[in-house]
């Protein structure tokens, strides 16, 4: 895939996006922490308000693009909007002004303009994807996100020791400026009528599916309710990124401040978990092809939060702290590719074309709306039980919150599922249940 000019530039777009993103959401904690002397509760409602939009926005983001088509266009604007607010925040420090409020501001909106961005980019795949290379395609596709959301952090970390935090953001404003010239440079099909590989509905066409907004979020809802595949997905997803977010929110905070690491070894130690990201990438259609797409799911789902466990039995001399956290993130970053690159590949497969921006959209308010609920959480726990034992719930949790997986459906999934044959609003017909 990566021969094809348009499907690179798109890859390289949504890779460089995503990091941007990710820089961004370690950064503001770390300047939260180091200059304006945060406590566990600001940390708490600084990432609360940073995941918020996932919440309150994604399901109408979704209906919104999929009515309004342009999904290149859509991602373009996203980028600049989220370079001028990230720009705010670097002047506000030089100038003396930065305040927790301001930071506080700078996540809400970043965070919403992530989600406008992240539910455009289903339908841009299907324009330049076909559906036999769905897998290959996703895994690149997939292992941009999964792996901006390990590396960043490193990225991040390493550049405010080396520089200093306004720097890492000025550099993250720069990034979703690449990103906007690599989408540029993709043809906008939408717009000359093209169609896409999938034959996905002209703009025109999708609007009128998608009927009024809250006909299009109900119409999304009840395909996924329908959907056997979907549903377990959705809910293992929603379960693993509540008790993700506890272990995320107060990982900095403990290993900055419990364990006594620096931020540029932060950076460094979360850096391991990039290298078992692009190993998890590397495998995971291999592992999907020999063991199959749900069964694959399913080991990621467990090893993913598994492995995180070294991080609250981490004690003793630093070189033993960094090892085991070295080690845990390696690993649960690895089970990161193996469920993310699979789960989306099976939701790519089943959902039809009209519905995947709102799918997406579903996806982001459902599976990943509980991320400021974990936020909010992980700040009251650690401060009324203290970081160590919030991160061991968070851990335990995470676990034993996916074992329902061996009762479902997914667990029977081997090859890529044909796409469902959900009607029309209105039409006659069942919905079949996919497995």
């Amino acid at each position: 895939m990566l021969r094809q000019r348009d499907f690179r530039n798109f890859w390289t777009a949504q890779t460089v996006s995503y990091m941007g993103d990710q820089v961004t959401s370690i950064v503001l904690p770390l300047i939260a922490v180091m200059t304006l002397d945060a406590s566990a509760a600001d940390m708490g409602l600084l990432v609360t308000l940073q995941q918020l939009p996932l919440l309150l926005f994604s399901l109408h983001a979704g209906a919104w693009v999929d009515r309004r088509g342009r999904r290149r266009s859509t991602m373009i604007a996203a980028n600049l909007a989220s370079a001028a607010t990230v720009a705010t925040v670097p002047l506000a420090h030089f100038t003396g002004s930065l305040t927790l409020l301001h930071l506080y501001a700078v996540s809400f909106v970043t965070g919403t303009l992530a989600v406008v961005f992240s539910v455009a980019v289903p339908g841009l795949f299907a324009s330049l994807v076909p559906r036999e290379q769905y897998l290959s395609a996703t895994s690149l596709s997939r292992a941009s996100y999964s792996f901006s959301f390990v590396a960043g952090p490193s990225v991040g970390g390493a550049v405010v020791q080396i520089l200093s935090a306004p720097f890492a953001l000025v550099l993250d404003v720069f990034s979703f400026l690449v990103a906007t010239v690599l989408l540029r440079a993709i043809p906008d099909r939408e717009a000359t009528g093209e169609g896409t590989a999938d034959q996905e509905p002209k703009p025109a066409e999708a609007a009128e599916d998608a009927g009024k907004p809250r006909d299009g979020i109900r119409e999304a809802l009840r395909f996924l309710v329908a959907t056997a595949v979907l549903r377990a997905k959705f809910v293992s997803g929603t379960a693993l990124n509540f008790f993700y977010t506890v272990y995320s929110t107060l990982l900095i905070l403990f290993a900055a401040r419990d364990l006594g690491l620096s931020a540029g070894l932060v950076g460094a130690v979360v850096s391991v978990g990039a290298v078992g990201a692009l190993i998890g990438s590397a495998v995971t259609t291999r592992f999907s092809r020999r063991l199959g797409l749900g069964p694959t799911y399913l080991v990621g789902c467990l090893v993913f939060p598994a492995a995180l466990v070294m991080t609250p039995l981490a004690h003793g001399p630093q070189w033993l702290v960094v090892a085991m956290l070295v080690a845990g993130e390696f690993v649960s970053a690895f089970g990161l590719m193996l469920f993310d690159i699979s789960g989306a590949t099976l939701q790519q497969a089943i959902t039809p074309d009209r519905l995947r921006s709102r799918m997406q959209g579903a996806q982001m308010a459902i599976s990943y709306g509980v991320r400021p609920v974990g936020a909010l959480v992980a700040g009251a726990l650690g401060t009324l039980l203290g970081v160590r034992p919030t991160l061991w719930i968070a851990v335990v949790g995470g676990f034993v919150s996916v074992l329902f997986l061996f009762r479902s459906p997914l667990r029977r999934v081997r090859d890529l599922p044909d796409e469902a044959e959900w009607p029309r609003p209105g039409a006659v017909g069942t919905v079949p249940t996919k497995e």
